[in-house]
């Protein structure tokens, strides 16, 4: 993972490593010595490679990696996005796969022999792209929401009754939170947490200024306690103009909280309209703000999304579901290199 960033594909990375770790997969883990779960994940006693990202130049940088192929023999190389991928020697022997987390482009992948998709029309993407049918495989995300009480609604400056809205994002444009703030705006009484960093932070400040909010609108910045903030919180929303899948998805289902989310590509595909969460269209403040209205104030539906909701991860999307079908592929494309 050669990202230094922390982003969603950064933490589900770091997840995995640690769960693959945990149910007995030997890894050599490249990251850059800053990245923020290295230390977490060499804790755990996976090996963890930090100087190979520290050279100063990519020729140098691709030269200790091939050093480290040629050490460790790996029976697979797996790539953390894009940039790991363009790192990766030539002609290695062995199975490449390059992870899929959006719509991306295959050519920007070309060391990978195959690819991993975090959604079936991600994976059909990837076809129409030039990929194999035999070369790219479906293998989803899991949430890491972690057991625990909710946190405590006091030190997040917000009233213990008001009704809370939460959104776990990076706070970037195409994310849809200038959309969810105007929504919440008419919503009387009710609090928004946005939860997460980006470059878009000063913005949606002051427009939560501007439309004279500041005082139900907490910014927390980015946060590892979600499943805390999921059961403190009465909906999660989801606003996003573009979103391929949204880890937010299963993390609001794996808490029991009720999810209401944006028509971006992800929640369309796994969101069933009034069943495991609410619909909308995207950019569209009236009926967002309307469907988080309907959520908070009925309670039967509010029953039936989160049971709906927690069905649904719990047949697909557990931490031991996922680990074991990343660890299947794992398997089969070994073995096919085997023979």
């Amino acid at each position: 993972m050669a990202s230094r960033g922390l982003g969603g594909a950064e933490t589900y990375a770091g997840d995995i490593m640690l769960s693959l770790h945990g149910a007995g997969v030997d890894q050599d883990v490249v990251m850059a010595k800053d990245a923020p779960r290295r230390a977490e994940i060499a804790a755990a006693g996976v090996r963890v490679h930090g100087n190979i990202l520290a050279a100063p130049l990519r020729g140098m940088q691709k030269a200790r990696l091939r050093r480290l192929v040629e050490q460790a023999k790996p029976g697979l190389i797996h790539c953390w996005m894009r940039r790991a991928a363009s790192l990766v020697p030539e002609k290695t022997g062995i199975p490449v796969i390059g992870w899929f987390g959006g719509y991306y482009d295959p050519r920007h992948f070309a060391r990978c022999t195959q690819f991993a998709g975090v959604t079936r029309d991600i994976v059909a993407h990837m076809i129409a792209q030039g990929v194999p049918a035999g070369h790219a495989h479906f293998v989803p995300t899991f949430p890491d929401v972690k057991d625990g009480p909710p946190v405590d609604r006091v030190h997040l400056q917000t009233p213990e009754k008001a009704k809370v809205i939460l959104a776990l994002s990076r706070l970037h444009p195409k994310k849809g939170l200038d959309t969810l703030l105007r929504a919440a705006q008419g919503l009387a009484g009710v609090h928004l947490w946005l939860a997460g960093e980006g470059p878009l932070r000063r913005a949606l400040q002051r427009l939560a200024r501007t439309l004279n909010m500041e005082e139900r609108v907490r910014f927390l910045g980015w946060r590892t306690d979600r499943g805390a903030l999921l059961r403190a919180a009465d909906v999660c929303v989801l606003p996003s103009r573009y979103e391929p899948f949204g880890t937010v998805i299963l993390e609001a289902w794996a808490a029991k909280t009720p999810l209401v989310a944006c028509r971006s590509a992800g929640p369309a595909a796994h969101v069933e309209d009034g069943e495991n969460g609410l619909l909308v269209p995207i950019d569209d403040v009236k009926g967002l703000a309307e469907a988080l209205k309907r959520v908070l104030d009925d309670k039967s539906l509010r029953q039936r999304l989160i049971e709906g909701g927690h069905a649904r991860y719990q047949d697909d999307y557990t931490r031991e579901a996922v680990t074991k079908r990343m660890i299947a592929l794992y398997r089969e494309l070994t073995g096919r290199q085997a023979k």
